[in-house]
């Protein structure tokens, strides 16, 4: 997926053909229904943001520059209609009492989550992360999951890099506590 390729189609529908805007949406309906079916956790109302996330990008198009990623572009606009479709929802976030997690328990947590099997894994972090308020559950699976640098989540969720640092430690921080109480503690203490 070139950024190339990409900008050939955002031409050609930035010069009034909308029939190429088919082939962004077909390219990257997966990964904007994924983010936002993570985000709100509900097959209805991820399906309802992607088609407004899209709507949105093809209105908005004009204001793709092109310093970043076609991808990471719409990443941002995914990721802001979701935000916004929960406050609508005023979905209500598990409180996590984070003061006892040190670096120590993340890198024993961390290490325990690499020595499971893959499927496993996800699967147990990705119940985790669900468990988390919105901005810091998306935050974790652009990192997890969709593998962004720090770069890209920055211009996605508009966060300065050093922020987004802090952001990051203090939502791992959150997951650990939380995957402490969701993992048997014999099978953490194993990788510690």
């Amino acid at each position: 997926m070139t950024n190339t390729n990409d900008q050939y189609y955002i031409t050609k529908i930035l010069a009034g053909d909308a029939q190429a805007y088919t082939f962004l949406v077909n390219r990257y309906k997966d990964m904007v229904f994924t983010l936002a079916v993570r985000m709100l956790r509900n097959k209805e109302e991820a399906e309802e943001v992607a088609q407004d996330a899209f709507v949105k990008a093809y209105i908005k198009l004009d204001k793709f520059k092109g310093d970043a990623k076609f991808s990471t572009w719409l990443y941002k606009v995914v990721y802001n209609t979701s935000l916004d479709k929960l406050k609508k929802l005023k979905k209500n976030a598990l409180v996590v009492p984070i003061e006892n997690v040190t670096e120590r328990n993340l890198h024993t947590i961390d290490n325990a989550l690499e020595q499971m099997q893959d499927k496993e894994r996800t699967a147990a972090i990705q119940e985790c992360i669900a468990l988390l308020p919105a901005d810091e559950s998306a935050l974790l699976t652009l990192f997890y999951f969709d593998e962004l640098s720090l770069k890209e989540i920055a211009k996605i969720t508009a966060t300065p890099v050093n922020n987004l640092k802090v952001k990051l430690f203090r939502s791992r921080k959150k997951l650990a506590a939380i995957i402490e109480t969701r993992i048997s503690p014999e099978i953490i203490n194993i990788y510690g």
